[in-house]
C-alpha cells in the first residue's frame, strides 16, 4: 500500500497588492501541516494563477487579497478554472474582505473566505475536511 500523496495547495497574491506576509504565513502553516504549498509570488494575474495551478496539479488555490478587488479577481479565477476544466480545484480566499461580500463570494463558487481574525488552524482544518488526501 502506498502512502497518500500530500495535498497540493497554490497560494497566490493577485493584483497590485504588494503585501504578502499573510500569504507567506499561510503557506508556511500548510507546509508544517504536511501539505505541499506552492507560493506564486506577488502581483500575479488570474491567468498566471490558473496556469500555475494547472502546471502544479494542485488540489486547491488559496488567494490572498487586500486590495478590495476580490470580487473581480476571484470571479475571473473561477471563470478560468471552468474554461480549463479544472472545476475540481477548490478556490478559497483570505484577506481584507468585508462581511457583506463574503456571501457574494460564496455564492459565486469560492469555497471559503478567511478574514483577518481567522487562524491558520481553521484554514488547515477546512482543507483537510474538504480535500481528503488521496
Amino acid at each position: 500500500m502506498t502512502a497518500p500523496r500530500p495535498l497540493r495547495i497554490l497560494v497566490a497574491k493577485p493584483g497590485l497588492d504588494g503585501h504578502d506576509r499573510g500569504a507567506l504565513v499561510v503557506a508556511r502553516a500548510l507546509r508544517d501541516a504536511g501539505m505541499e504549498a506552492i507560493y506564486t509570488g506577488l502581483r500575479r494575474t488570474p491567468e498566471q494563477i490558473v496556469e500555475a495551478a494547472l502546471q502544479e496539479d494542485v488540489d486547491a488555490i488559496g488567494v490572498s487579497i487586500l486590495s478590495g478587488a476580490h470580487q473581480h479577481l476571484l470571479s475571473r479565477i473561477l471563470e478560468l478554472l471552468k474554461e480549463k476544466e479544472m472545476s475540481d480545484v477548490l478556490l478559497f480566499a483570505g484577506g481584507i474582505i468585508p462581511d457583506q461580500d463574503v456571501s457574494v463570494l460564496l455564492d459565486m463558487g469560492v469555497a471559503a473566505v478567511f478574514q483577518p481574525a481567522s487562524s491558520t488552524t481553521e484554514i488547515i482544518d477546512f482543507l483537510f475536511e474538504r480535500l481528503k488526501p488521496s
